[in-house]
């Protein structure tokens, strides 16, 4: 690829970071997504928290977005009360980042959102969550794996043809769709494991429940930078 696109990926802001002497806010992301979209054969920027009011000019810079996993999805934004094992609020990340995908919906640019970020596609676009789902999650910080099955026809089941293992940490899951969104993949349980809007509805647009950072498969992100290339 001669001319490698730009793939921006939504990073967050955490107090206590530590390097050297220093201890202070730093925005982080883990490594494996940078270097998930390096192997897909894109570049990999990272977007540090900004103004929401600042998204349209982020993603008019680049060729490809990317909302990382993280915390759960205030469920202010959904309309729902929270539920007590809904983890506490992120209201600046959740502004942003809702930001982000708004203006990457609206610019038609790709965009991939993964674990966290394929809930907040949904929410964006007018649907609901459910707060927890016993059993997805096997021990804390421990990722576990579980296999997921295409839907026939979809965006997804182009890319992942077959039935795959995928690297998996969540309690938290797709209820209702939101507008446009397709279901392009389910758990065993029925839990949907991707959303979707088909060609012609926005682009390309994506969303995965799993974690394809921290495993080797690398085929969704390098079609993520392949449409990138294309757009």
């Amino acid at each position: 690829m001669a001319d490698r696109p730009l793939i921006g990926v939504s990073t967050y802001l955490e107090s206590g970071a530590r390097w050297g002497v220093w201890e202070l806010e730093a925005a982080l992301l883990p490594a494996g997504y940078p270097r998930l979209v390096q192997r897909a054969g894109g570049l990999a920027v990272m977007l540090p928290p900004d103004a929401p009011e600042r998204a349209a000019a982020t993603v008019a810079r680049l060729d490809g977005l990317v909302i990382a996993g993280g915390p759960d999805v205030e469920p202010v934004r959904y309309g729902a009360d929270p539920d007590p094992r809904t983890g506490p609020p992120a209201p600046a990340r959740d502004a942003w980042e809702l930001a982000l995908v708004g203006a990457a919906l609206a610019a038609r640019v790709p965009l991939l959102g993964i674990c966290r970020g394929m809930q907040l596609l949904n929410v964006a676009l007018g649907g609901t969550l459910v707060q927890h789902v016993e059993g997805h999650v096997e021990a804390v910080g421990v990722i576990g794996r579980h296999p997921v099955k295409p839907v026939p026809g979809t965006l997804y089941a182009g890319v992942v043809p077959e039935e795959t293992s995928v690297p998996t940490y969540h309690h938290q899951a797709v209820d209702r769709l939101g507008t446009g969104l397709t279901a392009s993949a389910h758990a065993a349980d029925g839990t949907v494991e991707a959303v979707e809007l088909p060609s012609g509805q926005g682009g390309w647009v994506l969303g995965v429940q799993w974690h394809p950072e921290m495993g080797e498969d690398v085929r969704v992100m390098r079609a993520l930078v392949e449409a990138a290339g294309d757009s």
